[in-house]
C-alpha cells in the first residue's frame, strides 16, 4: 500500500494536538515552512539524529552537527525514563526548531514485576541505573547546560520509587521528576502534535506506554492545539501483560487472553468514551476524525504495515495509515505464538512477549475515536521536554491548572 504522510502544505503546525495554549509552558517554536522538496530518508535503528521539524514531504532537514572540538553552544537534554525504556535526547536550538546532536534509547523493563509485587525489583533498578549511568555520561560530554528528566507511571506505582529516585540522584547525579500523568500527557503531545493531520474540529493524541496509556482530545489553537478532554489508564505494555498472565500454548488461550486485555482496556476507557460522544458527531463522520498516536505499539505496527525488513525512523516518523490496517495487523499479531512473533521483522525478541498488549489497547483507542485513518510519531515526551525547556529556559513543569 502506498505511504500516506501529512499534506506538505500545512503552516505552522498549530493544527495538531495537544499541549494547550496556556497548557504549554510557554511559547511553542513553531516548524520551519515545508517545502515542496522531501528531505532525504535515514535508516537504521535508534539513536537516529533528527530534527524538530515536521517529517518529510513537511521540509524536515535531517542533519546531525558534524563531530569534532566540543562546541560552547547552548545544548538541551531530556531523559524519559518509562515502565519499559529509558531515552535520551540532546539537542541545540536550530532557528525555531532544533537538532537532536545526541541520543539514546534501551529497554530497562523497569516495571517489571510491579504489578505483582507493588515494587520495583533489584534487578529492574539495576538495569534502569546502568542505562542512566551512560546518559549521565553522554551528559558530561555534550556540555549540556540545562536538563529534564522525568520517571512516568512505574515510579508513580511503586511503593519503593522514592527510594529508587534517590539513588539514582546518589549514584548518577541525575536528579528525575516523577510526573503526573497529566504532565505525561501534556508533554507526549506537545512533542508530537506537529504530525498530526490538517483540519477542523476534534482530534484525538494518545501514547501507549509501558505502565499507562493516555488519551487526549483536543482542538484547533492559535499556536498550539487547546485541550478539550483527556484520560490517563494505568494499561501498558508491560502492565497489561504481566496482569493477564501467560498467553497459553494453543490458539484458543492466546484469543482468550486477548479478549480479557480488550475487556480491561475498554472498562478503563468507557467513562472518557462516554464523555467525548457529543464530540463524534450524531453521524459519526469518521472520514473527518483526525487520529495521532506515539509508541512503540504504533511505530511497530505501522513497520509491518509497510513491510520493512528492519525499523527505520525516516520511513516511520509522520506516516499516515489506514487504521483498519493497524487494526488487522493486530489481530493477526494476537494469535501468533511468542516464538512465530520473534521471527516478524521489526518485533523480534525485545518485543515479542509485549506487543500484543499494544494490539489491545491500540484497538480499543479505534473504538474510541474510529477515525479512518491513523497518524504515526516516533516522538513524544522527550521532543515535548526540549520545546518546553526551548521556549522558556526553564526545566519547571507546566502547572497543573494550565492543562
Amino acid at each position: 500500500m502506498a505511504d500516506v504522510f501529512p499534506p506538505a502544505t500545512r503552516g505552522d503546525g498549530s493544527q495538531s494536538a495537544k499541549a494547550a495554549e496556556q497548557n504549554a509552558t510557554g511559547p511553542v517554536p513553531s516548524p520551519e515552512p515545508r517545502s515542496a522538496a522531501p528531505a532525504p530518508r535515514t535508516t537504521g535503528a535508534e539513536p537516529d539524529l533528527h530534527t524538530g521539524s515536521p517529517p518529510r514531504g513537511a521540509g524536515r532537514v535531517r542533519s546531525a552537527e558534524p563531530t569534532g572540538p566540543r562546541t560552547t553552544r547552548q545544548a538541551y537534554a531530556a531523559i524519559d525514563l518509562g515502565t519499559n525504556n529509558c531515552r535520551l535526547l540532546i539537542a541545540r536550538p536550530a532557528g525555531e526548531n532544533f537538532v537532536v546532536v545526541d541520543a539514546f534509547s534501551r529497554v530497562v523493563r523497569l516495571g517489571e514485576g510491579l504489578a505483582q509485587t507493588g515494587k520495583l525489583s533489584d534487578a529492574a533498578m539495576d538495569r534502569a541505573l546502568g542505562a542512566l549511568h551512560v546518559c549521565a555520561d553522554k551528559l558530561k560530554r555534550r556540555n549540556v547546560q540545562l536538563a529534564r528528566s522525568v520517571a512516568t507511571e512505574a515510579c508513580r506505582r511503586a511503593s519503593n520509587g522514592a527510594e529508587f529516585i534517590e539513588r539514582v540522584r546518589r549514584e548518577t547525579g541525575i536528579a528525575l521528576d516523577v510526573i503526573s500523568a497529566q504532565e505525561e500527557a501534556r508533554l507526549a503531545v506537545l512533542g508530537c502534535h506537529i504530525l498530526l493531520e490538517q483540519g477542523e474540529g476534534p482530534a484525538m493524541i494518545f501514547d501507549i506506554g509501558g505502565g499507562s496509556t493516555e488519551l487526549v482530545l483536543i482542538e484547533n489553537g492559535p499556536t498550539v492545539p487547546r485541550i478539550l478532554d483527556w484520560q490517563s489508564v494505568p494499561w501498558g505494555v508491560v502492565s497489561l501483560t504481566e496482569t493477564c498472565g501467560p498467553e497459553g500454548t494453543t490458539a484458543d488461550e492466546r484469543a482468550a487472553r486477548y479478549r480479557r486485555m480488550r475487556r480491561l482496556v475498554d472498562d478503563s476507557f468507557a467513562p472518557f468514551a462516554e464523555r467525548i460522544v457529543p464530540q463524534l458527531g450524531s453521524e459519526r463522520r469518521v472520514s473527518t476524525l483526525r487520529l495521532l498516536g506515539t509508541s512503540g505499539t504504533v511505530t511497530t505496527l505501522a513497520s509491518l504495515h509497510l513491510e520493512l525488513p528492519h525499523y527505520d525512523r525516516g520511513a516511520v516518523d509522520g506516516l499516515i495509515v489506514p487504521a483498519e490496517a493497524m487494526r488487522a495487523i493486530s489481530v493477526r499479531l494476537s494469535g501468533l505464538s511468542p516464538a512465530e512473533r520473534r521471527q516478524v521483522p521489526c518485533i523480534g525478541r525485545e518485543r515479542a512477549d509485549l506487543v500484543v498488549a499494544g494490539c489491545a489497547i491500540l484497538e480499543s483507542i479505534l473504538d474510541v475515536w474510529p477515525a479512518d485513518r491513523l497518524g504515526v510519531a516516533d516522538r513524544g515526551i522527550r521532543e515535548g521536554i526540549l520545546r518546553s525547556l526551548m521556549a522558556t529556559g526553564s526545566p519547571a513543569p507546566a502547572r497543573s491548572s494550565e492543562l
